[in-house]
């Protein structure tokens, strides 16, 4: 990865940064909690960018703006919502019981 490429990503995240700032606290505070979820178990793509994050934000954005409170969006199990939008991607998870699975196979 090129310097210029580190810089504009940075750019890319503090303006993200900005943005989740201006949501009301109670959506701020679920964005976080999903992003940190995402970022524990979430889809191994999730690194590719911020593709799925920024969708999110957008969805939390447009909630936000007219007037709806973030659990009638996401619903109060938080991590459901995740795990439904990350469907059938591959997880960190995955890869690790994948290699579990086949260090187990080298053992026989």
């Amino acid at each position: 990865m090129n310097f210029k490429k580190i810089i504009e990503e940075k750019k890319e995240w503090r303006a993200t940064v900005s943005r989740v700032k201006h949501l009301p606290q109670d959506y701020q505070i679920v964005y976080k909690e999903i992003q940190k979820y995402l970022f524990k178990v979430g889809p191994v793509e999730l690194n590719e960018g911020n593709g799925l994050l920024l969708e999110i934000l957008s969805f939390f954005e447009e909630n936000a703006a007219s007037g709806k409170a973030v659990l009638d969006v996401t619903g109060t199990d938080v991590a459901a919502f995740c795990d439904e939008l990350i469907g059938d991607s591959k997880t960190y998870a995955d890869l690790y019981l994948d290699s579990v699975n086949i260090d187990k196979g080298k053992e026989k």
